[in-house]
């Protein structure tokens, strides 16, 4: 009974968290963050496509450059909170669930957590770069993780399921924009004819750009699983160098590039008009008083 009584305390405590203006302000910081990292990203690889590129087009060579800038430290402190806030804010969506229809429901509970998992991992990398222990490239980490992971039984499994994983996100990615389902969680009743179209541009391009590369990622990935060769996995930097490698030449690394640079800038649309908004519980008392609300950013 008391167990009871105090993981219901432990839960409430933890709704008037993600509910609080704080939280929400710093979710939206993250998504100022992942914009940064992408038109950085985004940048680094149409450098690339033109020949003068010298960074691996991933977070390692994003951060490497902000670390050769003046207030290059502070820079890299700030990217480093902001992917904190879109973690914690994922992972307390998959604790109580989704501010939309069905957000209780296990598959969107775990598409939370996955999320969760992917910004901590890019919180991660931007932390133990700022503290001074650098790190692999994404080449080298995807070929090293697939590598250890296929030492254990059923590790290859492993790596298939996730290669599959990130091929379905970024499919998943490219019929969203297409479709415009972001449009649904942008205030865009806020916006002006004339920004609503550029945001709607900049929506369907990025997030579409987006899919196809790390959809790329999720196929070198399997494709390392099925051949059992982990020296077939690739990061982003490898994935986007494919690119260059198609018959299409080095144009069409910088055609998807700029795809990249394009979502870095909707990030930023999405930090100014993401929906923040009370959602409610879906219970009402028998006096007809409505239940108790939850408020969660609507931040994806």
């Amino acid at each position: 009974m008391t167990t009871n009584v105090a993981d219901g305390g432990v839960r409430r405590a933890g709704r008037r968290v993600a509910g609080h203006s704080a939280f929400h302000i710093f979710c939206r910081s993250g998504l100022v963050a992942r914009g940064v990292l992408y038109l950085l990203i985004g940048w680094l690889a149409v450098q690339i496509g033109l020949g003068e590129g010298g960074e691996e087009a991933d977070k390692q060579g994003a951060l490497q450059t902000v670390a050769g800038k003046p207030g290059g430290t502070v820079m890299l402190w700030l990217l480093a909170a902001g992917f904190a806030g879109l973690a914690l804010w994922r992972f307390s969506e998959a604790a109580f669930g989704q501010p939309v229809a069905d957000g209780r429901k296990a598959t969107k509970r775990l598409a939370s957590f996955g999320r969760g998992v992917f910004y901590t991992a890019g919180f991660v990398t931007v932390l133990n770069f700022v503290l001074g222990q650098g790190g692999n490239s994404s080449n080298e980490q995807s070929k090293t993780y697939t590598a250890r992971a296929m030492e254990h039984p059923g590790g290859r499994w492993l790596v298939l399921a996730v290669g599959i994983g990130f091929l379905a996100w970024g499919i998943g990615s490219v019929v969203g924009a297409v479709r415009r389902k972001f449009l649904e969680r942008l205030n865009t009743a806020r916006m002006g004819p004339q920004v609503r179209r550029v945001v709607k541009t900049l929506g369907v391009v990025g997030r579409a750009s987006r899919g196809i590369v790390f959809g790329g990622v999720g196929v070198f990935l399997a494709y390392a699983a099925v051949t059992f060769d982990p020296g077939k996995a690739k990061g982003l930097d490898g994935t986007l160098r494919q690119f260059a490698g198609t018959p299409a030449g080095p144009w069409l690394l910088v055609v998807v590039a700029a795809g990249l640079l394009v979502f870095g800038a909707y990030s930023f649309c999405e930090a100014r008009w993401r929906k923040v908004e009370a959602v409610r519980d879906g219970s009402r008392g028998r006096s007809g008083r409505r239940g108790a609300r939850r408020l969660l950013p609507q931040i994806r």
